[in-house]
Formats: structure tokens, sequence, C-alpha cells
């Protein structure tokens, strides 16, 4: 089986890769168990909670990722020093995650050897 990782860097709006991303992410789990996400800088913002698009006219994308459960996809990392630059707490992230230190979180990213930017 490949083991894929999908990174998220981009913010969620004004560009369609969170998008995208999201909807490999969800089509890839069909065909192997063996992949995670990865967010990190700006993607971060991908996972907050209670966005509200609509006032620039866009659709909610990033509720998606609470599909993640449904999906069997369990390994969701994200980059604690993207939550400390952006004064964002976990708490205020759709889903539980696992926050790794920057050593951890390029470990993990490491043990995965096709990976997917978005």
């Amino acid at each position: 089986m490949n083991q894929i990782a999908f990174i998220f860097r981009q913010a969620p709006y004004g560009y369609a890769t969170g998008r995208e991303g999201v909807d490999a992410l969800l089509a890839t789990s069909v065909y192997t168990d063996e992949l995670a996400a990865f967010f990190m800088d700006d993607g971060v913002y991908q996972l907050i909670k209670n966005q509200q698009p609509e006032k620039i006219l866009t659709k909610d994308h990033t509720a998606m990722f609470k599909l993640c459960d449904l999906y069997d996809i369990e390994h969701i990392y994200v980059a604690e020093t993207a939550l400390s630059e952006r004064n964002i707490d976990p708490s205020q992230l759709l889903m539980p995650v696992t926050v790794l230190a920057a050593d951890e979180f390029r470990q993990a990213l490491l043990a995965y050897p096709i990976k997917l930017m978005f």
C-alpha cells in the first residue's frame, strides 16, 4: 500500500487548493488507509470552527474535514508553531487533532514517501 501525506499550507479561501485538497484526501481514503493530513503555516486556518465564507460569497468546504472520522482518516497532524504564531488554541479547531512540535511534525511527515501539497 502507498503511504500518502496530504499537506495543507494555504488559507481556506482565496484559493481552490483547500477544497481540492479535502476532496482528494477523502477520495484517496477509499483506496488506502495509509494516509495522513498535515496542517502547517496558513493551512491551520482550514480547521477553524464557525467560519462564515458566505460573507465573501463562497462555499464552506472546511466542514468537509469533519468527514475524516467517517472515512477512517485517523492521522491528522497540526504544526504547533503554526498554531502559536497565529494565536490559535486547539479548542478552536473543528475536530480533535494531534498537535506536534516542529521536530515531531517533520519526523511524522518524513514517514510518508508520497506527499501532496495543497
